[in-house]
């Protein structure tokens, strides 16, 4: 008998970041390491990824990450955790290698640690294994984990669907699921977006039904946006593109390799000779295929819909089409986009996400899901908490005891000793890392905090030149300020802002000595009383006291 801990770094409560933890005894399962993607209020800010501390303060009992699917979401934070731990392994599937191997290879980054898992073949370690179950998703090689303890099975199925015509590279494994179920299920982990959505995700989730009108009556230009990972959706696309006399450019080098190696690998069935390149970008009837960029989804359409883009100009013939259901995530971004596109005359079609769904479960498949697998405890997981509760309410509904539903967030730790839940109130000590540009390093709160000042109010530098030996004051306090006031405008209020700043430098001089410490803490003090009673903005306040 074990005794079991699981608990998230990331995912709870929030959609994206995902990344669970399952402790059983000494040995430690990480399953996924995603990222989330930044809104506009983290200014400058890639991408966030969990706080990992746990996983590097255990190190020696982490048995390896296990990433269930080639989607940011999901894997996104490998590339960081790989840097600062390269002898961590990480198992996963045939195509996510292929992805994670490129974006190192992109990085530069020196990593060797991949273990390939194959859907069905169990990988032991000691008395405990992982049986990887195949599942359906909009990338290829998705599958879910089955972790084997002496307590029964944990089950965590990352993100999936039920669609019974997909190709063999994305069918679920309806029998091994239920063979899981007839063993014992301790635990099952199902992800919870769509949990409010009534009915079966299929077939809302195909989009051939909207490309193919497009493609036949359109003899201009059409840009297509889609998601790079979203494999199953370029494929549906691709088909479509196969029914007329049209070619493809393919857009960016992240994309065409992406597409490249699926083709290679059997993944895309699409005639090579059917892509063209750049100097197709023009033609009349060619097919733009637009993706996301890694830090920022629709950046690229977004940077071309500014005129900003070298290679893109769009014209009143032009129609972009989303190719992906709007999100309440980017709902913004997408609207300021679609607005820029229309200035420019270009027609736009978006898909509505009430009729046009991604590959997650809606209602009734989370039901067959728990139908198949039994659990005796139930743990909604991957979803902002409005949506864990949903799924909470599916699993009420089958009658999954109220107790046994773990409604958690992240760092609420699940603690089951002997097949039995224990309500100890545990947590472990969870954060967001903010990651910018090719730092692994976070860049923290006070960072961000200086930022949002800076962009909502401007900075003033003070800058006082004082001789080195007799510590006399030989220029200055000169006034520099950008993004405050206008200082034309206010003359006598940065004269009030020298004479302020002349005391506080002269206060601090003494004996031949100068407290440079006291003169910038009192110097942003005073003056920012000062300033925000005049006029009701916090500048940042740089003092810069400088001897010759």
């Amino acid at each position: 008998m074990s005794k079991i801990k699981i608990f998230a770094l990331g995912g709870l409560n929030e959609n994206g970041k995902n990344m669970y933890i399952i402790e059983v005894d000494n040995d430690i399962f990480v399953f996924d390491a995603g990222l989330k993607h930044a809104d506009e209020r983290l200014l400058g800010i890639d991408y966030i990824i969990p706080k990992y501390e746990f996983i590097k303060q255990n190190i020696d009992r982490v048995k390896g990450i296990f990433l269930t699917h080639g989607h940011d979401e999901n894997m996104g934070a490998i590339l960081d955790i790989v840097i600062d731990m390269p002898n961590i392994k990480v198992y996963a599937t045939k195509f996510t290698i292929e992805l994670l191997k490129k974006e190192i290879e992109d990085e530069n980054i020196k990593y060797n640690n991949f273990e390939e898992v194959k859907p069905h073949r169990k990988i032991d370690f000691g008395n405990l294994s992982i049986f990887p179950v195949s599942l359906t998703h909009s990338v290829p090689d998705t599958v879910g984990y089955a972790l084997y303890t002496n307590d029964g099975i944990i089950f965590y199925t990352g993100d999936f669907t039920f669609d019974w015509t997909m190709p063999s590279a994305y069918k679920t494994d309806v029998g091994k699921l239920a063979y899981l179920g007839k063993q014992g299920v301790l635990c099952l982990l199902s992800e919870s977006l769509y949990a409010e959505k009534i009915g079966h995700t299929s077939p809302n989730h195909r989009i051939a039904s909207v490309i193919r009108p497009l493609l036949v009556k359109n003899d201009e230009r059409l840009i297509f946006v889609m998601f790079s990972a979203h494999i199953h959706r370029i494929q549906e696309l691709f088909n479509e593109i196969m029914k007329t006399d049209k070619k493809v450019v393919i857009m960016g080098k992240r994309l065409q390799k992406i597409i490249g190696s699926a083709i290679d690998m059997k993944y895309i069935n699409f005639d090579k000779n059917r892509i063209g390149d750049l100097s197709n970008i023009n033609d009349k009837g060619i097919i733009i295929l637009v993706t996301d960029e890694r830090e920022k989804p629709f950046g690229n359409i977004e940077r071309i819909a500014n005129g900003y883009d070298k290679y893109i100009k769009l014209n009143e013939k032009d129609t972009v089409i989303l190719a992906e259901p709007i999100s309440e995530i980017y709902e913004t971004c997408a609207i300021k986009i679609a607005d820029n596109i229309a200035r420019l005359g270009a027609e736009i079609i978006t898909l509505s996400p009430k009729k046009h769904l991604l590959y997650h479960p809606s209602r009734e498949d989370l039901m067959l899901m728990l139908n198949l697998i039994n659990p005796k405890y139930y743990m909604p997981v991957c979803g902002e908490y409005r949506y864990q509760y949903a799924n909470a309410n599916v699993a009420s509904l089958l009658g999954v005891p109220k107790e046994n539903i773990l409604l958690k967030q992240n760092g609420d730790v699940v603690t089951i000793v002997d097949g039995n839940l224990v309500e100890d109130f545990a947590k472990v000590e969870v954060d967001d890392v903010l990651i910018d540009g090719n730092s692994v390093k976070d860049i923290g709160e006070l960072v961000l905090k200086d930022r949002e000042m800076l962009r909502d109010n401007g900075i003033i530098i003070i800058s006082t030149t004082i001789d080195k030996k007799t510590k006399a004051i030989l220029a200055g306090p000169e006034i520099l300020t950008r993004g405050f006031i206008y200082v034309k405008d206010n003359v006598q209020l940065i004269k009030e802002i020298e004479r302020i700043s002349l005391e506080i430098v002269k206060k601090h001089i003494n004996n031949n000595y100068v407290d440079y410490n006291k003169i910038k803490m009192e110097t942003r003090d005073q003056l920012g009383r000062y300033l925000y009673k005049e006029t009701e903005c916090e500048p940042m306040i740089i003092s810069v006291v400088q001897e010759i």
